[in-house]
């Protein structure tokens, strides 16, 4: 959640500026492509061995797809969307909440499922080399596997994993993109 608090109006401004396109875009692109182990290191300086380190790891892996998928989505709204809506007078904010992010619903939800992989990914690592005398995770579990190589207890944590995320999208994602895909007539029916 707090990858989209972030990530959403982000990727609002890098849409809405050639010049955040070319500087904030390229940035967000470019961090996307580092796998979200490469911040443990970072947050484990800055926060210590807690639970501020799990959440600076997990923002790190969604923030940079929600930016993307929203400045994706913005950009290829037709233009005479806009058009239309400057002509009725809507302008600036309005036209952003009525008009812009509405048209764009389709890739935001695509950017916060994909935000969603990539933050669930991120928490597995982080646990996996960040421990925290206050909880116990499934990358914890998973990593204690392997140290006591316990193939069996691998491979359980390994498929609970698998199934949390195939649940998380049939129970939050899947819903809204069918009623998304009802609501502007994209369902192939």
């Amino acid at each position: 959640m707090v990858g989209v608090v972030i990530g959403l109006p982000l990727g609002v401004l890098t849409s809405s500026s050639k010049i955040m396109e070319d500087t904030l875009g390229s940035l967000a692109l470019g961090l996307q492509t580092l796998p979200s182990v490469c911040w443990v290191p970072f947050a484990v300086l800055w926060f210590g061995q807690t639970e501020s380190t799990m959440l600076f790891v997990v923002v790190m892996g969604t923030v940079w797809s929600v930016i993307i998928a929203t400045n994706h989505g913005a950009r290829t709204i037709p233009p005479i969307y806009a058009k239309a809506a400057r002509t009725m007078g809507s302008k600036g904010l309005h036209l952003w909440i009525m008009v812009m992010l509405p048209a764009s619903l389709p890739f935001l939800v695509s950017g916060m499922k994909q935000g969603w992989a990539f933050a669930w990914r991120s928490l597995m690592a982080a646990e996996i080399f960040v421990t925290i005398l206050t909880g116990f995770g499934l990358g914890q579990l998973l990593h204690y596997g392997r140290e006591l190589n316990a193939m069996d207890q691998v491979l359980g944590t390994t498929l609970v994993i698998v199934l949390i995320g195939l649940l998380a999208d049939r129970i939050f994602f899947a819903p809204w993109e069918r009623f998304l895909h009802r609501r502007w007539g994209t369902n192939g029916g």
